[in-house]
């Protein structure tokens, strides 16, 4: 009797775990094979979660920095790949024309490699930001649970509007996809 207790216990507990782990949890596919988020982006119309990463120099920054300005989170797995460098350049592109807005470009790449990438590639109108120290991909949903990129962060975009209102996201679909951002920039000009 005692152990028919406990096995129900346990098997409630573990069918509980995976119905809340399945609930926040997303999967995208990475080669055509399903990999796994900690959970899903924050959702439009919420306040977008407070968060502090590393600039090129080594400084921490933080969302109150870009208050009162528009926001486009970039965010992606690392630089040194060619979909994630490609969105860095389109959003530099992009950065130029928009007022009042601000492209954080967010990877866990280690600050040295963001700050040679932009040298070498002469990217002046993005920020770039690591969250090799902090629990941003966590926070935001996007830190990888599974793979052999376990640890990093999957593509995705956040807009956050002046007054730290999430206005705009995409999880996208595919890590080797670039994201939409003919979305991301209209939702800076609505």
């Amino acid at each position: 009797m005692f152990l028919k207790l406990v096995f129900s216990t346990v098997l409630f507990i573990s069918t509980f775990l995976f119905a809340q782990n399945s609930k926040t949890a997303n999967t995208v596919l990475m080669g055509g094979k399903p990999v796994h988020t900690y959970a899903k982006l924050p959702a439009v119309n919420t306040q977008a979660p407070k968060f502090s990463l590393t600039d090129v120099d080594m400084k921490d920054q933080n969302l109150d920095a870009y208050k009162g300005k528009y926001l486009i989170l970039n965010i992606f797995p690392s630089v040194d790949t060619g979909v994630c460098s490609a969105s860095v350049r389109h959003f530099n592109e992009d950065a130029a024309s928009l007022p009042n807005t601000v492209v954080l470009c967010i990877s866990k790449d280690l600050p040295f490699a963001q700050k040679r990438f932009c040298g070498a590639e002469g990217i002046k109108n993005v920020v770039m930001l690591s969250d090799f120290r902090s629990d941003f991909g966590k926070t935001y949903g996007v830190e990888l649970t599974d793979s052999a990129m376990k640890g990093l962060l999957s593509r995705a975009v956040v807009v956050i509007d002046p007054s730290g209102k999430i206005v705009y996201e995409e999880q996208v679909d595919d890590i080797g996809h670039e994201p939409n951002y003919e979305a991301a920039i209209k939702a800076v000009k609505m």
